[in-house]
Parts: C-alpha cells; structure tokens; sequence
C-alpha cells in the first residue's frame, strides 16, 4: 500500500526508508480478533510512556477509533495529497475485474441514495443556459454510440413495458388542444420555413438551401 501512493502517517515514513533497512518485529502472538484489539492498545500505551515515537494516530483497537482531525492535520493531509496522480488499474489488473456487485447490495444502495439527488438537492437544479454544469459539453461520438448500445432492447427501462390506462389518459389530456405536427417535414415546415428560420443541424433546413429558389431560376430564364 505503501508503494501505491496511500496517504498515511506510516506510509509517509515508509517511503523515506530504504526496503532493504526495514525490519519488521513480532512483539506478540494473539489469538481472535477482540484480544488482537487490546492487545495493540497496550502495546501503544505502553511503548509511547516508555518515550517511543510512534506513529499511531489513535490509541489501537478495533473499528472506528474516535480520532477527531483537527483543522492542522486537515490542512496538512490536503497539502500532501495535492497534486497527486493516483494510478487506476483496469482490464484484467484490477482488483474487481470481472466480477459484480450483488443483486442485495445494488439494492441496499439504491435504497440510501434515494432521493439524495433529486429536487434542490440535484447541482444543476432549477440552473439552465450558462448556469448548467453541462452548459456547453457534448458527448464524444463514441459515448453516445456506447449508451446507445446500452439501452437497446433488454438495456431499455422501458423494454417490454407498457404505459397503463390511466398514464394513456393523462398524456392525452395534456397533448389535448395543442398543435402536433403530423411528421418531421410538416414540424421543419411550420417552425422553420414558415419563420424564416434556417437551422444548420435540420436537414430539411440542409435540403431546402440546396436548391435553386424560385427567383434564381427566373433569373435564368430570363
């Protein structure tokens, strides 16, 4: 862990050794995790009032110590991890390649993170245009081709499903009285020929600049 980069007190110092002076000592030989507990808690009470410089930041034991950073050892942490590249293995080197989480545990994290996200707790709620945290940024091709691969068929989450009834019924009545365009053409017709507006990313719009206006080809004639 050490030769990882990890960010530890003893780390730290393990980096500044040379391998080949480090020797590691048995001070004990415990059996079960609760004597192995106290018995690192003796160890450190005893060595730090014989005067050893230890590097232990809590007392020992087991599970969470109680060690309560103060804003020092904050700012101390912050300036030793910044700046530094920490390495992500992938393919068949890394620790978790090849295997997946659990039905159970997917689940017990979608049911903690429910709701943690949406409303005024989302980022990018109730921000629009420049204020957007996407403002400006596009997915590469090949990202868009990858959820697109994703979400077909069985990937889709609304694959084999079907809207009910009373879903049916609440989209008609909020569809009910509004101007739909009966296709593509018809909606480039009425939103962009009709307005004098020319899209350069509508190929209706691409197709219509292409050909000759009516006023070109009478000039021609004449």
């Amino acid at each position: 862990m050490a030769a990882g980069g990890r960010k530890t007190p003893f780390y730290d110092w393990v980096r500044k050794q040379d391998p080949a002076h480090l020797i590691a000592d048995e001070l004990d030989w415990i059996e079960g995790l609760a004597e192995l507990g106290q018995a690192e808690m003796d160890w450190i009470s005893y060595l730090r009032r014989e005067g050893d410089r230890l590097l232990n930041l809590a007392d020992g034991g087991l599970g969470p110590t109680g060690v309560v950073w103060s804003e020092a050892m904050r700012e101390a942490a912050r300036i030793r991890s910044t700046g530094r590249k920490t390495k992500r293995e992938s393919g068949p080197g890394a620790p978790f390649y090849g295997k997946n989480h659990s039905l159970e545990q997917r689940a017990k994290w979608s049911r903690e993170r429910k709701g943690t996200i949406s409303g005024p707790n989302n980022p990018a709620y109730g921000k629009f245009g420049p204020d957007h945290p996407r403002y400006g940024q596009a997915l590469s091709p090949e990202s868009r081709a990858a959820l697109s691969e994703a979400r077909k068929g069985a990937g889709n989450p609304n694959f084999g499903k079907k809207a009910s009834a009373e879903t049916r019924a609440k989209m008609s009545a909020v569809r009910k009285g509004r101007t739909m365009p009966s296709s593509k053409r018809s909606a480039h017709t009425r939103h962009h020929t009709n307005k004098g507006i020319e899209k350069a990313d509508c190929k209706y719009c691409v197709e219509d600049s292409a050909k000759p206006s009516l006023s070109s080809e009478s000039e021609s004639e004449s």
